[in-house]
């Protein structure tokens, strides 16, 4: 059975950011700040991965090569990765891939998936550390805890069916999960955590945290790891765990999967302290998109709010991921489009004002929406807070935005060497992160 959102990207395997802990610097006292990408060198089968970079002028949002990059990403189709608070480490989850080229799945899993860990070091250069593996099979999701203690992997596909069963109950024979690391404050190295909640028959812990079958994202709600899940039959669903801060231990709570009455959620992410979930399905004006807003309640209950939906913008489609400004005034929605059309007119950018904690308008004026390249993957708000940017699959480009600071309208860029604000990359794109650091 092949998996609906990871598989169908092992070509990038790609998909995302500034609500994931740990991925964007809010900080104010930096000179300089960095943009990195992950990708492949071409739209290739082969999959080799690299890491691209770019020094942001803060004065016009041009994006500056950083001299050494691209550097491999030391595996084969990397997707996401996170650069822990303080901006030392990176870590670049790199999905690998199977024989033929085609998309992982149970039966055909993907090989030589591993994480690589960088130091980032004056003017933006990296240079490779570890490398460290999962324990489930077709890694696909990396994310921190708040502190930058722990880093979450998410799993399609768990090693074994023992696990399943302990969880989820007898005769449960499928299903993902999250494998957990501790990180070591000064070197960055990552050593495996234990599960010890749940114990095998041998008596020995499971080294992996169980999570429902078929999970397509997942993220960190205060105390608590949220996971969604979905299945044809089912629907989907968000299934937490609760977080112990100070070992990084998951314990299953008094909550079972939450059904949202969806078939085709895109992403679960954390924004604002509110919890998004995008889904694909039809919505209210019979245009495809949405956007649910939620509450986390006791447990990690999700508590749908009034007046909490969002139909997305008409002209856009897919929606895979969202931002809220780090003024808090402002949410921006990006929208995939169709990731087989190369030449797509529905990606793009739907902008809305945060009118009260889980209100949504969308912005006035015409800047409702914004264009990006083709098949955007990724967005982030860069450091100084002025500019936006998206990087792009399907025409292998990042898209750099300017924030209209009265209005939260995006315009493009407009710079001597990049009309538009568009930068090539050297291949597909699969994730951003950026950082503000004092050089």
């Amino acid at each position: 059975m092949k998996f609906r959102k990871f598989g169908k990207a092992l070509l990038l395997t790609a998909i995302s950011a500034a609500a994931v802990f740990g991925v964007t610097s809010c900080v104010q006292s930096y000179s300089v700040g960095y943009l990195y990408v992950t990708g492949t060198q071409t739209a290739s089968t082969g999959g080799a991965g690299v890491i691209s970079g770019y020094k942001i002028d803060h004065n016009t949002g041009n994006l500056i090569g950083i001299p050494g990059l691209p550097v491999s990403s030391g595996g084969a189709n990397p997707g996401r990765f996170v650069l822990l608070t303080g901006g030392r480490f990176l870590y670049v989850l790199n999905q690998g891939s199977t024989s033929d080229g085609g998309p992982c799945s149970e039966t055909d899993v993907c090989s030589n998936a591993n994480i690589v860990q960088f130091a980032i070091g004056g003017k933006g250069v990296l240079t490779p550390q570890q490398t460290f593996y999962t324990q489930g099979h077709n890694p696909f999701r990396i994310m921190t805890d708040a502190a930058g203690s722990h880093l979450f992997v998410l799993d399609h596909d768990a090693p074994d069916t023992v696990g399943c069963g302990l969880v989820f109950g007898n005769g449960v024979t499928r299903c993902g999960d999250i494998t957990v690391f501790q990180i070591d404050p000064s070197t960055g190295r990552l050593s495996n955590v234990l599960n010890s909640q749940v114990t095998a028959a041998s008596g020995s812990p499971l080294t992996y945290f169980p999570v429902p079958a078929d999970p397509i994202d997942f993220t960190v709600s205060s105390s608590t790891i949220l996971t969604l899940s979905g299945t044809t039959a089912a629907g989907d669903s968000v299934f937490p765990y609760a977080l112990n801060a100070a070992n990084g231990q998951l314990s299953v709570n008094q909550n079972s999967s939450q059904p949202l009455g969806m078939h085709n959620a895109t992403a679960l992410v954390v924004a604002s302290s509110v919890v998004y979930v995008l889904d694909n399905g039809v919505n209210t004006n019979g245009t495809h998109g949405q956007i649910f807003a939620y509450s986390a309640g006791s447990g990690g209950a999700l508590q749908a709010q009034a007046n909490g939906y969002y139909a997305d913008d008409p002209t856009l489609s897919n929606p895979n991921y969202l931002i809220a400004a780090n003024n808090g005034k402002w949410l921006y929605i990006l929208n995939e489009g169709d990731n087989t059309n190369t030449t797509n007119t529905q990606s793009g950018i739907a902008g809305f004002t945060i009118t009260q904690p889980y209100q949504l308008t969308p912005i006035a004026n015409g800047g409702q929406t914004a264009g990006t390249g083709a098949g955007p993957q990724c967005i982030l708000e860069d450091p100084s807070n002025q500019f936006i940017y998206t990087a792009n699959f399907n025409d292998s480009t990042v898209t750099g935005l300017s924030i209209d600071e009265n209005q939260g309208n995006l315009r493009g860029l407009s710079t001597a060497t990049h009309a538009k604000g568009s930068y090539p990359l050297p291949g597909p794109a699969a994730w951003c992160v950026t950082t503000g650091r004092v050089s």
